[in-house]
């Protein structure tokens, strides 16, 4: 594609952006107001979309984008706000209902179904009623069920709530990513990488709640001590024999509320605070070209530029399209040629976009590697994420430390993970490391602190390697969400993240329910502590093997990246 010389706005010295023949439109040809160079042989789709992104490059980055960044931002933040929810609730939970060691991976399952669902379900809503409904629905969808969440009087309502909230965060991380996409101006797209910074803060955040709620809301003895109370559900229990009730075991309820509400206000941002305007590619996707003009105008009115789109420049894209004797009419995508299009030919494009992830050697051997890396990985972190807080309780109380000390804890040895992912995204940018080698390297580590943590027997070395797992995640994480849609071609790039994700959560489905018949098989009454003599760690050799894995998958990516650099994207 042939490369466009930068051009500077007046007053704008950091962005670059492709020049015009003129900066206004008044007493100008429609020769005169666009530039068409290097549009030559693609769909009138596709040059609006490289149009758009002209212009937004020449407004640069400015207050608007910053807040749609922050706002999807949010969503990220939320992703994990709830999936590190089920594990520090996990405990008080299970002794208050009583379902025992063997069901404990249920939440995580019921979770892991609700945001595979959803990811395929609001993926899906987001390209027929629009990147805004969806944007804002998931979460007002994820703050009613995670308020309703806290007031579950059984096990089983409590599954099924917890699936429903997952249905709504389950959309967050998607239509976050796509939206920043569309917004960002090509220069300040690393930005995209940098939401996963919200990921670890919203674990930081949860954890904060948590200390401040569960250790003093607990029933007495709790879970982390000898002979804990036992669950008023429990079966053959004397009658007036003390037991852990909903009066007084309000902790976890009072955290799920206050989670729930700050979904809430989230929603209420997006909705209230900043109205979102619809992403102008998907208008342009629907054949309201109009509409998009106005938001790119509403944009640059917002940032305080000068907008240089006008309707002319894409009538004159229509113009010159059709004079295109290259170009043929089943081209003309986007406006009404993407509304003609019948289904069968829609569907047909689709899994011609399936068989590119399989075109050759190369791409063949990325999808498979990439593939096997998410579903390793979401294997991992999934299994250590719900299990990870309840055996750190479990040996700190055998330590004599408190639950308040454990729950103190989990704040500082989760914020490190702020720095791990900034610490990726610096790696990642030195030529002699790059993406694939931080990725080989964070994974190897966190499944080394993993292994580790499952041996150590001391306060201090539990609470050292219980950081070093989280912080070397965070940076793998980070690192391997921002490159897979580099890895691939822009033609298939979606269907690869898409199906790359769906991999990984259908495994986040699956592991727990092997991940529970071992803490079942290691866990019981029979000792003081209520711990059996075997082996409690067993889950963490699990996830800490499943996630040296990883270091094969990544340690074998090309190395040469199957990417394209284009205005279209």
């Amino acid at each position: 594609m042939a490369q466009i010389a930068p051009r500077r706005r007046s007053g704008d010295s950091t962005d670059p952006s492709p020049p015009r023949a003129s900066d206004s439109h008044d007493g100008q040809s429609l020769e005169e107001n666009i530039d068409t160079r290097g549009l030559e042989g693609l769909t009138l789709y596709e040059k609006k979309c490289v149009i758009l992104n002209r212009e937004i490059d020449a407004m640069g980055m400015g207050k608007y984008q910053w807040c749609v960044w922050s706002l999807c931002g949010f969503g990220y933040l939320i992703d994990l706000l709830w999936a590190q929810a089920f594990g520090l609730a996990l405990s008080p939970l299970e002794q208050e209902f009583g379902f025992g060691s063997g069901q404990t991976g249920n939440i995580t399952v019921s979770f892991s179904a609700g945001l595979t669902a959803g990811a395929f379900i609001w993926g899906v809503l987001a390209d027929v009623v629009g990147r805004r409904w969806a944007f804002n629905l998931t979460c007002l969808f994820a703050s009613v069920f995670g308020l309703a969440l806290g007031a579950s009087n059984n096990y089983t309502t409590f599954l099924v709530l917890t699936a429903f909230v997952g249905f709504g965060v389950g959309g967050n991380v998607p239509i976050d990513t796509t939206i920043t996409l569309e917004f960002l101006p090509q220069n300040r797209r690393f930005l995209l990488a940098v939401l996963s910074i919200f990921q670890p803060l919203g674990v930081v955040l949860c954890s904060a709640i948590a200390f401040g709620f569960i250790p003093t809301r607990s029933c007495s003895p709790n879970f982390s001590e000898p002979n804990p109370l036992p669950s008023c559900f429990k079966p053959n229990l004397e009658p007036g024999a003390p037991c852990c009730s909903r009066e007084t075991n309000q902790g976890w309820r009072y955290f799920l509320f206050t989670l729930g509400g700050i979904t809430l206000f989230v929603f209420f941002l997006r909705t209230i605070v900043f109205r979102l305007r619809e992403s102008p590619k998907y208008l342009i996707y629907k054949g309201r070209d109009a509409d998009a003009v106005q938001v790119i105008q509403h944009i640059a009115k917002v940032n305080g530029r000068t907008c240089n789109l006008t309707m002319a420049d894409f009538e004159r894209l229509t113009t010159c399209t059709k004079d295109d004797s290259s170009v043929g009419s089943g081209t003309v995508t986007g406006a009404a040629g993407q509304l003609c299009t019948s289904w069968q030919s829609k569907i047909s494009s689709t899994l011609k976009g399936y068989k590119m992830l399989f075109k050759g050697w190369q791409m063949t051997r990325l999808t498979i590697l990439v593939w096997l890396t998410y579903i390793l990985d979401f294997w991992g972190f999934t299994v250590a994420g719900l299990y990870l807080p309840q055996i750190l309780a479990l040996k700190n109380g055998t330590a004599s430390k408190s639950l308040k000390f454990t729950y103190a804890s989990y704040i500082y040895t989760y914020a490190p993970g702020i720095v791990g992912v900034l610490l990726g995204a610096v790696m990642y940018r030195i030529p002699s490391i790059g993406r694939k080698w931080t990725m080989t390297l964070s994974s190897g580590l966190m499944g080394a602190s993993i292994f580790l943590f499952a041996t150590v027997d001391t306060v201090p070395k539990n609470l050292g390697l219980f950081t070093l797992e989280y912080f070397f995640q965070s940076m793998f994480n980070a690192v391997l969400y921002g490159w897979t849609p580099e890895a691939f071609p822009t033609s298939v790039r979606g269907s690869a993240c898409g199906i790359a994700s769906f991999w990984g959560r259908l495994f986040g489905i699956i592991s727990p329910l092997i991940a529970q018949r071992l803490y079942a098989s290691s866990v019981g009454d029979g000792g003081e502590d209520g711990v059996a003599d075997g082996n409690k760690n067993a889950v963490l050799y699990l996830a800490g093997g499943v996630t040296l894995g990883c270091v094969l998958t990544t340690a074998l990516l090309p190395s040469k990246k199957l990417e394209t650099k284009d205005e279209m994207s």
